[in-house]
This record gives C-alpha cells, structure tokens and sequence, in this order.
C-alpha cells in the first residue's frame, strides 16, 4: 500500500478546516489579536529520523524564520523523543507552532513570498521536499489551546 501525501500547506487547511467545522467553529469565533498554537506531528520510516529532521531544518524553518521576522509567526519550537515508545504511538518529530491569530495560521501563502528569496534554485527544493516526505510513514497537525489551571 503506498501512502499518498497532498502539498503540506493544503492538507493542513483541509485538516483544521475539517476540525474547526466539525466542533462548531469558525475562523471568526476566535479574537483576532489571540495567539493561535498547532502542533504538527511527523512519524518517519525507521532509520531516517535524523534526515527528515535535516532536510526540515535546511529547507523549511529558514521560511518559518521570516514568518517570524514579519510578525505572523510567534515561535517555533521542536521536539524529538528523548527514547521510543510504542509503534501505534510514535512520533519522531514535533514542532509546535505559535501564530499571532488564527488568520496568520490559516494563510496559504504564510511562507511562499520568501522562496524564491530564499531557494533560488526552486526545482532542488521541491526535490528535497518531496524526498522529505517520501520519509514519512505518517504527518497529523493538531490546533490545541491552553487550559487556565487556575479557574
């Protein structure tokens, strides 16, 4: 069985949109200026963790970066397990994203400005994305928000 990927700025629309409708909301129930957090998830083929990782450095947080730099991206950070668990619930590979409201998370064209800046040789890129995602096994991205323990 081979498992087919679509370009990962569409899945990730489609994911949350599917979400958001699904639990009664919309992009406007939340307040413009309120940070907006994902978390998306990578499970690789065994052996090539590190590579994926490589590749995700090299190729996409440099746009992440200016994301950042332009004020629509809060903060980056990712994670990797320290040791392996289970099969069913393995990840390799965490970022978690923070933008500055949900419209910033939701702009298809959040980082495609800065390509060409960035990546003058386009067509190596899209090769080194697509052997990127030839690594996984599996990619689930989840909007989560923040519990106040203290109400």
């Amino acid at each position: 069985m081979k498992t087919v990927f679509a370009k990962p700025g569409n899945l990730l629309v489609v994911v949350l949109l599917s979400f958001m409708a699904a639990n009664g909301q919309g992009l406007s129930s939340r307040a413009a200026d309120e940070s907006f957090t994902m978390e998306n998830y990578y499970k690789v083929r065994w052996g090539f963790a590190e590579e994926f990782i490589q590749l995700w450095k090299k190729n996409h947080y440099p746009l992440l970066k200016k994301a950042i730099e332009k004020g629509d991206l809060l903060k980056v950070l990712a994670e990797k397990p320290r040791y392996h668990g289970s099969e069913d619930g393995r990840w390799d590979f965490r970022v978690i994203l923070v933008f500055k409201n949900v419209q910033a998370a939701f702009d298809p064209n959040l980082t495609e400005p800065y390509k060409k800046q960035l990546y003058p040789d386009l067509d190596k890129l899209t090769k080194d994305e697509q052997h990127r995602f030839e690594l996984l096994i599996a990619h689930w991205d989840i909007a989560v928000e923040r519990v106040d323990l203290e109400k």
